[in-house]
């Protein structure tokens, strides 16, 4: 037999069959009748290189990942049947120890993996018992313009998140939905109660911008002015009315609590230009009263003020930016006039200096009991008593001080 007819794997028989030679023996894989025995051998040499790339293309995928464990063990048994019974010539023993050798890969990828979705579960877990607390707290809350937006971003957050086991994930996911339905009915039913809110002050908004229009009008200033007051603080009690119709009642009420407003300050500008004339005699007035001050003659000044008071309400009105000031003013002359008299019929009370008298006489005569009881303890070398009857007499007598000048003060 030729070198070209035999290989280290293999070889071509005299009859054109081809062998392989494997651990176990040697076994025919065909037969190539039609060419030489090079090409013979040849032609199974290369469906050996084509099963060794398919084998270096898994080794390379499974290195890479690209196949789950699972896959990976589902391939390699196919791929090993392939080169067990393959019609080809070649190291068939050798690509199987390959392919035998990706066992202890495939389980190290699967421990690896095992262990990574244990951690993406525990994170998950985390997660979502997260997601559940937020969720739990939004049921409870009142934010009905941002809880169901944020719900709605958890729902997606829930989603993108791996299962858990079935129990702990139907749990958790029951939790998230009753909160999710909480929410939502409480805030359908704040909703609705808005609703009916709104159409109830609808109803009165319009009932009071129907009254304000009805006023507009009139000339009665101060009750009419104390009525739109009115009207207004049961306006803003009302609360809102739905969007459409409240900035037009709005505009309806306003336009008529603008218009009397308007002619009532019209009619008083013209008034206080008409009242011009009686600020300025009041002025004058004004310039003679605070000539009183300060009093020095009290029933003069009071004389004196009383005509200047008449003299005053003859005057009449004055513009109301000046009522204040000019009022302000007569007050004071008039409060200084009252303050002199108070401090006169004080000094001159009867009643009290009669009883000022009357403290000055008691206290006179207490002391002049103790100046004997204290001659007599003296006298008799009582000097513990005599102490105590010194003390209780420079007491009394500073009290006698006191009331001698009160006294005084009403005489």
């Amino acid at each position: 037999m030729s070198a070209q007819q035999e290989t280290p794997w293999g070889r071509v028989a005299d009859d054109g069959t081809v062998y392989v030679r494997t651990s176990e023996g040697e076994r025919s894989v065909g037969q190539y009748p039609e060419g030489t025995p090079e090409e013979a051998l040849k032609f199974f040499t290369d469906r050996y290189d084509a099963l060794a790339f398919e084998v270096g293309l898994l080794e390379q995928r499974i290195a890479g990942g690209a196949l789950s464990p699972d896959e990976a063990v589902v391939s390699v048994r196919t791929v090993r049947e392939q080169v067990v019974d393959a019609h080809a010539v070649g190291d068939l023993d050798g690509l199987v120890r390959r392919l035998d050798a990706l066992g202890p890969v495939i389980e190290k990828q699967r421990e690896a993996r095992k262990a990574e979705r244990a951690e993406k579960v525990a994170a998950s877990r985390t997660e979502k018992e997260r997601i559940v607390g937020e969720a739990e707290k939004l049921a409870t809350s009142k934010d009905w313009r941002n809880g169901a937006n944020r719900l709605r971003d958890l729902l997606e957050e829930w989603k993108a998140l791996p299962r858990l086991d079935r129990s702990s994930d139907d749990q958790l996911w029951r939790r998230f939905s009753t909160a999710r339905t909480a929410y939502t009915k409480a805030r359908k039913a704040h909703f609705a109660e808005q609703h009916e809110k709104r159409d109830a002050a609808k109803v009165v908004k319009q009932r009071l911008a129907k009254e304000a229009e009805a006023l507009a009008d009139s000339t009665d200033w101060g009750p009419t002015a104390g009525r739109f007051r009115d009207l207004m603080r049961e306006w803003k009690a009302a609360g809102p009315a739905p969007r459409d119709v409240d900035e037009s009642l709005w505009k309806r009420f306003r336009g008529a609590q603008d218009t009397f407003f308007g002619n009532r300050d019209a009619q008083n500008a013209e008034l206080d230009r008409a009242y011009a004339a009686n600020a300025e005699v009041k002025e004058a007035i004004l310039v003679e009263a605070e000539a009183l001050l300060p009093v020095t003659d009290l029933d003069a000044a009071k004389k004196a003020f009383r005509d200047l008071a008449d003299r005053w309400e003859a005057a009449g009105k004055v513009p109301r930016d000046r009522m204040k000031e000019l009022e302000g003013r007569i007050r004071k002359v008039e409060q200084a006039i009252r303050g002199v008299e108070d401090e006169q019929w004080r000094r001159t009370d009867p009643e009290k200096s009669a009883r000022a008298d009357d403290m000055v006489g008691k206290l006179e005569s207490a002391i002049a009991d103790l100046e004997a009881d204290l001659e007599r303890a003296r006298s008799t070398g009582d000097d513990k008593r005599a102490s105590r009857l010194e003390e209780d007499l420079a007491a009394r007598r500073s009290f006698l001080d006191m009331a001698r000048k009160a006294a005084q003060e009403f005489s």
